[in-house]
């Protein structure tokens, strides 16, 4: 006796339908899996006799073997367990209704037969649908998540009893159809830009940063309000769409303990400069998201990014430019989303303070060496640079009239809504544009042209800077409401961009 159920093997940003074939003969009682399964899968089968135990269902006292194909693609996780137990059931007769093949199943078991929600479950529905699977069997605790992919009927399994009760037509469970309406989305921030005392350049750089899409470096002094800059950035970031909430909902899925849990909030990642490369990048022996990709579609924020690991910053080349990160593994490779904005933060020097009021004790060579822990091919992937000047004593106890983050939010939201009108996507922003994009889509005067072509020559900007720069002049036009990139846009973005001497 034989059956064949369907589940769904995740990676990354592909996935495997995986056949799993149950086959019941006579010999000594047993039950072995084979496949390429991982510890986690081959440990099901102590949680399938507990289960069928206290489900009082009846395991069958025969030679059972599980086979998990293709055989020849290393499997792991323990979304197995439900689709192993009902190809046990139909196999050995206790389930005679034979189930189409447009079904998948997806689901843990537990020892007192309920079935647990599963790690990256949004994925796994994504990429069978694609494969045209419409109908899935999942646990209760993933139905919140799995909504939010559209077109898909889904059936919430609470235990292995409910679903045998389903599939013999005895009790059945209630389908749901999703309908991809995700909660309101909030953005919470501990920092409103209206505490954030002058600092009105640093400001409208993280306004241009905001609207485009702009990776931004601060540079300045300890205390002058570099890193409540970034912990306000938040504050004025527009909420997140419903595309984004699936993206980034699956990302954080893969990656914690929160299975059940939809991320509504643009994610605000701060990573230690002491993490190592495989926690930013991601990878491990099995892959899982590191910190960029966690960072998906929201904030990716270094504070002190001299300080991190050299192979660290220059990891960040790929994602900066091709806003994805591909994991490179000997066992297998995978594609991860990155599409963040950094920001990040910088001292003049070790001790922090050359060229301010106060002395500084570094020698020539310290700061040399300081500027060169970041070199110039990752400077020239962030878009916005700007010095963050001291702030005046006597200013910071007094009432100020600062301009409060949903002001400057409601510009950021016209700005974008500009953008999707011009592209035609909602996840399309200025900073991401390809070349194709630029030429197609970007107007600019001739003065203005002219302007950027004699300031790229006179101060060393590269054919990527020169793009880059067109960028931000067209974010600048955006905020500004005007239909072409004119000479003062162009003139303020060239006040962004990096220093000639720093990290050459």
């Amino acid at each position: 006796m034989g059956a064949t159920i369907k589940s769904i093997l995740d990676a990354g940003n592909r996935a495997v339908i995986v056949d799993v074939e149950c086959h019941v003969s006579n010999g000594l009682p047993a039950l072995l899996i084979v496949g390429f399964a991982n510890k986690a899968i081959d440990e099901s089968r102590e949680r399938i006799r507990g289960a069928f135990a206290n489900a009082k269902l009846e395991l069958p006292r025969k030679r059972i073997t599980i086979n998990l194909a293709p055989a020849d693609v290393p499997k792991d996780g323990t979304s197995f367990d439900l689709p192993i137990a009902i190809s046990i059931l139909q196999a050995s007769g206790l389930v005679k209704k034979s189930i189409p093949k447009h079904v998948a199943f997806i689901g843990e078991l537990g020892l007192d037969g309920s079935v647990r929600p599963v790690r990256g479950v949004i994925g796994k529905l994504l990429a069978a649908r694609a494969k045209g699977f419409n109908t899935f069997y999942i646990p209760t605790g993933n139905l919140e998540q799995a909504r939010l992919v559209p077109g898909l009927n889904l059936i919430a399994v609470p235990s292995i009893r409910d679903a045998y009760l389903d599939l013999t037509d005895t009790v059945g469970l209630k389908q749901i159809t999703s309908d991809a309406v995700a909660p309101n989305s909030t953005q919470t921030s501990s920092v409103d830009f209206a505490e954030v005392v002058g600092q009105a350049r640093a400001k409208r750089a993280m306004e241009i940063a905001a609207a485009g899409a702009h990776n931004i470096f601060l540079n300045g002094a300890p205390g002058t309000g570099k890193s409540m800059l970034a912990k306000a950035m938040p504050s004025i970031l527009p909420p997140m769409q419903v595309e984004e909430v699936l993206e980034v909902t699956h990302i954080h899925s893969l990656a914690s303990k929160d299975y059940d849990q939809i991320v509504t909030a643009r994610p605000f990642r701060a990573p230690h400069h002491t993490a190592s490369t495989a926690s930013i990048i991601g990878g491990g022996q099995h892959p899982r998201p590191g910190e960029i990709s966690m960072a998906h579609h929201g904030i990716l924020f270094f504070d002190e990014f001299p300080e991190f690991k050299r192979s660290v910053v220059e990891a960040l080349r790929q994602p900066l430019e091709d806003r994805e990160i591909l994991i490179t593994r000997a066992r297998e490779n995978i594609t991860l989303p990155a599409n963040f904005l950094l920001i990040a933060t910088s001292n003049p020097c070790p001790c922090g303070y050359y060229g301010t009021s106060k002395p500084c004790s570094c020698q020539p060579y310290q700061i040399e060496k300081y500027k060169r822990r970041v070199s110039g091919p990752v400077i020239d992937r962030i878009d916005l640079y700007v010095d963050v000047d001291e702030v005046k004593h006597a200013s910071l106890l007094h009432n100020q009239k600062e301009e409060p983050s949903k002001v400057i939010q409601q510009r950021i939201l016209s700005a974008r809504s500009r953008q999707r009108n011009r592209y035609g996507d909602p996840l399309k922003y200025n900073a991401n544009l390809s070349n194709k994009d630029i030429l197609r889509h970007i107007h600019i005067d001739a003065d203005a042209e002219a302007l950027l072509n004699e300031a790229s020559e006179r101060l060393g900007i590269s054919a990527r800077g020169y793009m880059r720069t067109l960028k931000v002049a067209q974010t600048i036009a955006d905020l500004a409401e005007a239909p072409r990139v004119a000479t003062s846009h162009i003139s303020e973005a060239l006040q962004y961009r990096r220093p000639v001497e720093m990290y050459d």
